[in-house]
């Protein structure tokens, strides 16, 4: 406990470094002790979260390489291990949205942080030996998603410590930050597995070949690179975060599904984080089987870490501007975008080329629906808090859950998206759907939260 908590009067206690009091809304209080507090633990763990995403999407980076070294798996394998992670980060997110109000923002983080350890030491394992059995990926790459699953543990600890006047900003810097986990395994693979960093502690190479060009890599690198920050940032978790005095049984915490606004929350972060998220999975395989087979096709790596950096300094900078314009708004017109860009896409056949002059452009519209989605994540977030603002427990699950559903995001737009490749021909089918989808998502934002006279301006 630092000494401005004991002298406030402000005391932690139990082994979940549980407040004694927690009033963000009183000026005097924050100001005294609440705002350092708060701070302090929006630093620490958003560190902590752009950790867990870039566990979440390191199997993204890994499936394009594996078949260059050596490793005998087909497309629909290759989309299923990219989907995984969102099927675990999805189905775990739903157990992380009702974790804060039992054990505390301390044990909740540090524990979820040190558990990342799992997928980034055994994948690592996994990609030095080309026997490894596609099963056992299968495994490695689900465990992944404990990357994903506590991000429903970030977002409900975060809008508790702070003011609702705050919270759209700090929302939007968590996540926003966070998200740039997904960039950062992306952007940092390609150099890194070029590199025999870890030295003889790190494991052998592999032999990458692509044509007549061969070079060694390590591909463990990708993985191996995280392990000593997690061990870090998880210890000062457990140390220095203090969890804020709202508790709630599991059951207790149900009556969020008794409202409709829920429900309706949850289509709408559907259409911005899921979205997010999905593409930020499948973007890379896209790339490689849509334009890989021309003669100089592009490397994905190259260009994929773009869309989620755009997404992530989106969710960023737009948490502030939603705390001014309000969330629905920017919502409305987020969907009416994401729309307008599907159109595009099918309408000039970006998805059905004929020649690599077509890859600039469909890149161009790759990264406005990272932008839009982006964009969306901060005022869908700025929303929610709003809608609920009668219980600021309820309005903390509230963005625990509809993370958790839309986290199934990177599992349900992989699997879409290879099956509409591998089966219908083309990705055409995939974004036709998911442009409906954002017409839909659009309609209920607009006639319950944005609309003159609508039920719950937001």
């Amino acid at each position: 406990m630092s000494a401005a908590e004991q002298n406030s009067g402000v005391q932690s206690s139990g082994l979940g470094g549980w407040l004694s009091r927690w009033e963000p809304e009183d000026a005097g209080f924050w100001t005294e002790i609440g705002s350092k507090i708060a701070w302090r633990t929006l630093i620490l763990t958003t560190i902590s979260l752009v950790l867990s995403f870039a566990t979440w999407f390191t199997v993204s980076v890994l499936v394009v390489r594996l078949p260059a070294i050596g490793f005998k798996f087909d497309t629909m394998q290759l989309f299923w291990l990219a989907a995984m992670p969102g099927l675990a980060g999805g189905t775990l997110r739903i157990i992380h949205s009702f974790l804060i109000p039992i054990f505390g923002t301390r044990l909740v983080i540090g524990v979820a942080t040190l558990l990342k350890l799992v997928p980034c030491v055994g994948l690592g394992i996994a990609v030095m030996n080309p026997d490894t059995p596609f099963w056992m990926f299968m495994l490695l790459a689900f465990s992944a998603g404990l990357g994903g699953g506590d991000f429903s543990s970030f977002m409900p600890s975060t809008s508790l410590f702070f003011p609702k006047r705050l919270q759209g900003a700090a929302l939007g810097i968590q996540a926003g930050v966070g998200n740039f986990g997904v960039s950062l395994a992306q952007f940092m693979a390609p150099w890194i597995i070029g590199l025999a960093v870890f030295g003889s502690v790190g494991g052998g190479s592999q032999t990458f070949t692509k044509g007549e060009v061969s070079k060694d890599i390590w591909l463990q690198n990708a993985t191996y690179v995280y392990i000593p920050a997690l061990i870090l940032v998880g210890l000062l978790c457990l140390v220095m975060l203090r969890s804020v005095p709202i508790k709630a049984s599991f059951k207790e915490q149900l009556d969020i599904f008794k409202n409709k606004n829920t429900w309706f929350c949850t289509v709408t972060y559907i259409m911005t984080f899921g979205s997010f998220a999905g593409f930020a999975a499948a973007f890379p395989l896209m790339i490689q089987k849509i334009y890989g087979g021309f003669e100089g096709a592009p490397d994905p790596l190259k260009y994929a870490f773009l869309g989620p950096l755009i997404g992530s300094a989106a969710r960023v900078l737009f948490g502030f501007v939603a705390d001014k314009t309000g969330g629905a708004i920017l919502t409305h017109w987020v969907g009416i975008a994401m729309v307008a860009i599907c159109g595009v896409m099918v309408s000039m056949g970006l998805l059905t080329p004929t020649s690599l002059d077509q890859f600039p452009m469909f890149v161009g519209c790759m990264l406005g629906l990272f932008l839009f989605s982006g964009i969306g994540n901060a005022s869908t977030f700025r929303q929610f808090p709003i809608i609920f603002s009668h219980s600021p427990r309820q309005g903390a699950q509230v963005l625990g859950w509809t993370a958790a559903v839309a986290a199934y995001g990177p599992f349900v737009f992989a699997m879409l998206i290879g099956r509409s490749i591998t089966s219908l021909g083309s990705a055409t089918p995939f974004f036709i759907g998911a442009g409906v989808y954002y017409v839909v998502a659009v309609a209920i934002n607009w006639w319950f939260y944005t609309r003159k006279g609508c039920e719950c301006p937001s």
